[in-house]
């Protein structure tokens, strides 16, 4: 049943680096420097411009790494630009390219787990990634590329291009707009090509058999360099470490970039394919009342071997700015992307202690389009002694499904019982597709727009000691149904069946104090903006429409950076609206609430010489604070474990020069799957080990060696056991690679 993926190549972009004239410094340095004795030599304090700082654009390379070189010095923030990390008045991370490479990082999802208030949400042989941040839901489908939603691919984002990956906590309507993403926003930061000449070509092999290449070309054009191209292409196939699993996929991206005086411009392209056999599903469930029990051996797969979920994914992006003054950016950005998936899977629902289960398959092929544009402007200027960096945006994104002329809940499909243990597979063709729609030729389903504008002033007082973040963004969203399933009168097929339209003001405020030099606090109230909910078909009320709801955060922190780390606390307070019905009435209205309070302690950089840390701990209580008829008031959010642990970590072996060993502990505690906190799933610890070699060769082709081993006690777990859906951890996995820059 399986396809030979296509084969990619090319993409990524230029990177740049601003030179500051010093000629516009002359008269600080000229009162700067003392009198001094003509026969003695002056000498000066050394003087350290940070030129991302200086400028109001957003078109460039990544920002210095901090110590360690895992995390970045800033991040971007959206229509609020580039922000420094450590003064920024959010909890934020922007993990390098770096990072990446050395944790042989495949998908978005292995590089974030690097935060232990992120984890996936889908299983690792599944067709996606999927979060939960800060104990809320965040699909793929809702990760920006480059600040524009709706354009990274909606079920898996390969990192082949990106330099970058920004993770910012707690709504974001302010910086972002769109809808949802409660708990955190992902962006990633395309590569642009640096001043140096970049070729670099990485082999990987995957157990079980699975081999990687990819191809990394920078160069810059033009006499002063002006003109840059990035690009990448990978290609990856071969079977995986599940049961009856195989892979095959292929990237391409190509990255262009312009940097003038006055004017930047960047345009961003790519295209992949993945192909699976066998893949997990997202799905799998147990029956209310029963023990969950242990979880499976991470090598078995419940998946009929002639199952199959192919992916094609294409996507265009550019970015213009021009700085009308030095301090003054004006901007636009636009893109576009197609997803188009084909799929027949299956999922089980548990039925009892023992493992046995009931298999079910799915088939719903479909396309996803999203189109997103922004403008704006952003500005540094003083009024006395008051500092004010001011950002004015207008956004519009729009995200279109298309599915096809059937009912997939009518298809005549056998069920297949099994055990999670011991799975029982059907025989090949048991299920037949014939004739059913594919991805090419689907009708539309549903689509999203939202539309908005923002404003937001941040003043700086007391030389920047202490900065105040006011603003907010004011949307307008239509959401738009339409019938695909033949045999419904009021509504035929192709015809709107349902129309949704609201708008709403999300203010926010945040603010940071620089107690010293390396110590500063900070406070926020930010929100988030969710789609209004619909009354379900059982209500007496049934298809009733809800205005969009508004989710709450606040949030207070503490940053501390002694210039080698920098460590974080922060505590929060988000609060979402849930939808109940009243069992007496049976009418349904968005009375209940879910209540997530955290603390997050984190930690990066270098403490000491040779030694690197990544990561931290998160303390979470997610609590229903009111439920239907009050019936699980007080009870624990499902899925949602009260401590996590990610802690990532590289020593430089003084014994062996240029011999790094890595490893990482992740840990994730017990959960209850049950709104009525009954069924418990049992938390899990994971360790990942590792080593690096770096050959320094006199030609200058360097030579990265990089092995690693996931999941080395090979522990079976519940990874997770959100939304009422259940996955499997990854067994023992292995990666070997070697990387060679010519």
């Amino acid at each position: 049943m399986h396809r030979p993926a296509s084969r990619y190549f090319v993409r990524h972009v230029p990177q740049l680096l601003l030179g500051v004239s010093m000629a516009a410094l002359g008269p600080a340095l000229a009162l700067a420097q003392p009198v001094a004795d003509p026969a003695q030599p002056t000498v000066l304090a050394p003087i350290t411009l940070d030129a991302a700082d200086l400028r109001t654009g957003t078109i460039d390379a990544p920002a210095a790494p901090y110590a360690g070189g895992q995390v970045s010095t800033q991040v971007r923030l959206g229509a609020l630009g580039n922000r420094d990390a450590q003064s920024a008045p959010f909890r934020v991370t922007g993990f390098t390219e770096a990072l990446i490479q050395d944790q042989q990082a495949i998908s978005l999802g292995d590089l974030v787990s690097n935060d232990p208030s992120i984890r996936q949400d889908a299983p690792t042989f599944s067709e996606r990634d999927s979060f939960f941040i800060r104990g809320f839901s965040v699909t793929n489908l809702d990760t920006l590329f480059d600040g524009l939603p709706y354009l990274a691919n909606p079920r898996r984002s390969a990192l082949e291009g990106i330099a970058q990956v920004d993770v910012l906590m707690g709504p974001t309507a302010l910086a972002n707009g769109g809808v949802g993403r409660v708990g955190g926003t992902i962006n990633l930061v395309p590569k642009r090509a640096g001043d140096q000449a970049l070729t670099q070509l990485t082999t990987s092999i995957l157990s079980d058999s699975q081999v990687w290449t990819h191809l990394d070309v920078g160069r810059r054009f033009g006499t002063g360099g002006e003109w840059g191209l990035r690009a990448n292409g990978s290609w990856r196939a071969g079977d995986s470490a599940l049961d009856n699993n195989s892979v095959e996929v292929g990237v391409a991206t190509l990255g262009l970039d312009y940097r003038g005086d006055r004017l930047r411009a960047s345009l961003d392209a790519s295209l992949s394919d993945q192909n699976l056999d066998a893949p997990t599903s997202l799905f799998n469930a147990a029956l209310p009342g029963i023990d969950i029990p242990d979880a499976p051996d991470g090598k078995v797969n419940t998946a009929n071997p002639f199952e199959y979920h192919d992916s094609s994914h294409r996507m265009i992006a550019g970015r213009l700015e021009y700085d009308i003054r030095p301090d003054t950016t004006i901007y636009a950005a636009a893109g576009a992307s197609r997803y188009r998936e084909d799929f027949l899977t299956s999922n089980y629902v548990i039925q009892d202690a023992d493992g046995d289960a009931l298999n079910t398959f799915g088939y719903n092929p479909q396309q996803i389009q999203g189109f997103s544009g922004e403008v704006g402007l952003r500005s540094q200027f003083m009024t006395g002694s008051v500092g004010h960096a001011l950002s004015l945006s207008a956004a519009r994104s729009v995200n279109e499904n298309d599915r096809g002329r059937f009912n997939p809940r009518l298809l005549v499909f056998p069920e297949n019982p099994t055990n999670i243990y011991d799975p029982v597979y059907l025989p090949d063709g048991s299920v037949d597709t014939t004739g059913l729609p594919r991805s090419g030729d689907l009708i539309p389903f549903a689509d999203l727009t939202a539309t908005s504008i923002a404003v937001s002033d941040t003043l700086s007082f007391d030389q920047d000691r202490l900065q105040l973040t006011i603003g907010g963004r004011y949307q307008t969203i239509r959401s738009r149904g339409f019938n695909t399933r033949p045999g419904i009168p009021e509504a035929p097929v192709g015809e709107r069946n349902y129309l949704y339209e609201d708008e709403a003001f999300t203010p926010a405020v945040a603010a940071s104090y620089r107690i010293t030099d390396g110590l500063s606090v900070y406070a926020n109230y930010v929100e988030a903006l969710t789609e209004g909910q619909i009354a379900p078909t059982a209500a007496v009320n049934a298809g009733e429409i809800f205005p969009a709801t508004v989710n709450r955060q606040r949030e207070v922190g503490l940053k501390y950076d002694t210039g080698t780390v920098a460590l974080g606390a922060a505590l929060f307070e988000i609060r979402q609206p849930n939808g109940i019905t009243d069992p007496a009435t049976n009418v349904f209205s968005v009375g209940g609430q879910q209540r997530n309070r955290g603390l997050e302690l984190s930690v990066a950089g270098e403490p000491m010489e040779g030694l690197r840390l990544l990561g931290g701990v998160t303390f979470l209580d997610a609590t229903l604070v009111r439920t239907q008829d009050g019936a699980f008031d007080g009870k624990d959010a499902p899925g949602i474990p009260d401590t996590a642990v990610s802690l990532y970590a590289e020593y430089d072996t003084p014994g062996i020069r240029d011999l790094t060993l890595t490893g990482r502990l992740m840990h994730g505690g017990s959960t209850w799957y049950d709104q009525a906190n009954t069924q418990k799933v049992d938390g899990w610890t994971r360790l990942d080990l590792g080593v690096r070699y770096a050959v320094a060769r006199a030609d200058g082709r360097d030579i990265q060696l990089r092995a690693q081993v996931e999941n080395v006690l090979d522990e079976n777990y519940w990874a997770t056991s959100a939304r009422g859906f259940l996955s499997t951890g990854a067994p023992r996995t292995y990666s070997v690679s070697a990387s060679i820059r010519f």
